[in-house]
């Protein structure tokens, strides 16, 4: 990265996590290979992600298990890669590949958003082969199906944080998922319940003080800016995080490319900020980190200490990392310097800088 003078105004900032990352830069995680996730990695860190989780959505367990070995694959060769860069005092290889989010299969059948009708109960078989996936650190589910909230402190005893999203709930059946342990609403608003003044739903219990962080797309497409200033207002910056929900569409000039591993054979780019199916549905965000962040504080006044809560230490807490995130004594220095108008000026990774 180019270096530049340091002037009054610059600030610095805790590297930001983006807990869902289904692609970007022409490379989808579900048809990437180990290379490509390390390609992936170093272009998000030169957009300010120092930590992210490849995402993989509702598919047949034997695609999910597949994603899992090449996601895995790509984080023993990133181990590998910063090894010799700390002994060879060269930069990092990328942002951090914290594991996987698994967004599905344990969905309602009507909240599918972008997802395939391969819906399967928490419970029996299939739970148990999502138990064992090797890189699994995040899954979003519906609280209503059956054996959810069962499941839910199964994966947390596995150091597996659950996330309530795709979903049908009630505002009574997602408080009790989060009373079972989950710590994050995936991307509020979006393929869940709404919200109304008779049938609160889950986008209601998302909207309420919990334990549970409350994710929103900032593209000011998924939602409204309104609605994500109400959000703000109802939650404040120690209860909402920031991602983007970006598509491999994302950072690129293609017009249409296949996404989820083929899932969805022609989604096409808006230059709104998101991307859409053939059917006009909504499929993911193509926004950075850094651009949704920067549309945060435009669209609801955000301050900077906000910024560093809902991009970086709110994502840290929903994986249980209390080694980064933030700016003081022992924490691993992931870092980012801006300028007065959030222009990207260097990126740190465990202290050393990304060229």
């Amino acid at each position: 990265m180019e270096q530049k003078p340091h002037r009054l105004g610059d600030r610095i900032l805790p590297g930001f996590i983006d807990l869902q990352v289904n692609g970007a830069h022409g490379i989808d995680v579900m048809s990437a290979g180990a290379g490509d996730l390390l390609r992936l990695s170093n272009r998000l860190a030169h957009e300010g992600v120092t930590g992210w989780l490849p995402t993989v959505i509702t598919s047949p367990l034997e695609t999910i298990e597949r994603c899992d070995v090449v996601i895995a694959e790509a984080m023993a060769a990133q181990r590998e890669l910063d090894k010799e860069a700390r002994d060879s005092g060269r930069p990092l290889a990328g942002a951090n590949i914290l594991g996987m989010h698994l967004e599905g299969p344990f969905i309602s059948s009507v909240r599918l958003g972008a997802h395939p009708p391969l819906n399967l109960l928490p419970e029996g078989e299939p739970l148990e082969r999502v138990l064992q996936l090797e890189t699994l650190r995040l899954i979003t589910l519906a609280p209503e199906l059956e054996g959810a909230l069962e499941a839910i402190p199964k994966f947390t005893a596995r150091g597996v944080s659950v996330s309530l999203g795709h979903s049908d709930a009630t505002c009574q059946e997602a408080a009790a998922a989060v009373d079972a342990g989950a710590r994050m609403f995936t991307h509020v608003f979006n393929a869940m319940r709404p919200l109304h003044h008779r049938d609160p739903g889950i986008a209601a219990a998302a909207l309420l003080p919990s334990t549970a962080y409350a994710a929103v797309i900032p593209d000011g497409v998924h939602v409204d800016p309104l609605m994500v200033r109400l959000l703000l207002h109802s939650r404040t910056q120690r209860g909402m995080i920031l991602t983007p929900d970006r598509v491999a569409l994302a950072g690129t000039r293609n017009q249409s490319l296949a996404l989820f591993g083929g899932i969805l054979d022609a989604a096409r780019a808006d230059r709104g900020g998101a991307a859409y199916s053939a059917n006009g549905t909504l499929a993911g965000g193509i926004v950075s980190m850094l651009e949704g962040v920067r549309l945060m504080r435009e669209t609801t006044g955000m301050t900077w200490s906000g910024v560093a809560a809902t991009a970086a230490a709110n994502p840290a807490a929903v994986l249980r990392l209390r080694d980064r995130a933030a700016l003081r004594l022992r924490a691993q220095a992931d870092l980012l310097l801006l300028d007065s108008d959030m222009k990207l000026k260097a990126v740190f990774a465990a202290g050393r800088e990304f060229e």
